[in-house]
């Protein structure tokens, strides 16, 4: 057993800090000596340190204690995903150094604001969020599709899709068109129906998704043509307002 101080002096983590943790019940000590001091055992430890992963990658501390105590938490897969955040994390800020870098010799006049894009990464941290975040739409989703086997599944995904092909022949017009809203309607109650219910601020953090980089918005694009997932993203803003 170790105590806070020695957890503390391994960590890094301030004494105050893991007493907080201990407070907000997110990270309990195995045990109390007779004299009311917090010990701490290996599995702590493990724990500790999945608490610090997730605060690297800016989850906040409700939302980490909310995917540690999910019990289908699966610590194999979590580190999989804080790898690959981490990866993203790394080359966008290996893009910022190399931008500054040529900001200082060629000036300010070299304008460019793509390298602050996030997109990439928050859409990566929503899925993760979403997976183990135990949320009542998480949970919605997991029993209606529990029973489906794989054709079902490849079956949904293709009428998703098809809302999408949809979206691509009326890109030309405004996306606050009442063509586009109907869709983007469409779009909400199929979601609603089929995966789990999905609040206009479910549909907003949707629309955000696919106006990234990211493969929601490959594979909306091959679907509807490209220019499809920013023209949804447009749409789905407009409807949520």
């Amino acid at each position: 057993m170790m105590t806070v101080n020695d957890v503390s002096k391994l960590s890094g983590v301030s004494i105050k800090t893991l007493q907080y943790y201990d407070k907000i019940g997110l990270l309990k000590p195995k045990a109390y000596s007779s004299a009311g001091y917090r010990l701490y055992d290996e599995e702590n430890l493990e724990k500790l340190q999945q608490i610090l992963f997730f605060k690297e990658l800016e989850f906040p501390l409700k939302e980490i204690k909310k995917i540690l105590s999910n019990p289908n938490f699966d610590k194999t897969e979590a580190i999989k995903q804080q790898i690959k955040l981490l990866e993203l994390k790394k080359e966008h800020i290996d893009n910022l150094i190399l931008f500054a870098k040529g900001v200082n010799l060629m000036g300010t006049k070299n304008l460019n604001f793509e390298v602050f894009d996030t997109k990439k990464i928050d859409e990566y941290a929503l899925e993760a969020k979403t997976k183990w975040g135990n949320t009542p739409e998480f949970r919605e989703f997991e029993e209606k599709s529990k029973n489906r086997d794989r054709k079902e599944i490849k079956n949904l995904n293709q009428q998703l899709m098809q809302h999408f092909v949809e979206f691509g022949q009326i890109k030309d017009q405004s996306p606050k068109s009442p063509n586009a809203q109907d869709l983007v309607k469409k779009l909400q109650e199929f979601i609603t129906e089929n995966f789990y219910t999905c609040s206009n601020q479910i549909l907003s953090c949707l629309g955000k998704m696919y106006g990234g980089n990211g493969d929601f918005a490959k594979n909306i694009d091959n679907a509807g043509g490209e220019g499809t997932a920013a023209f949804a993203s447009k749409a789905i803003t407009e409807y949520c307002k």
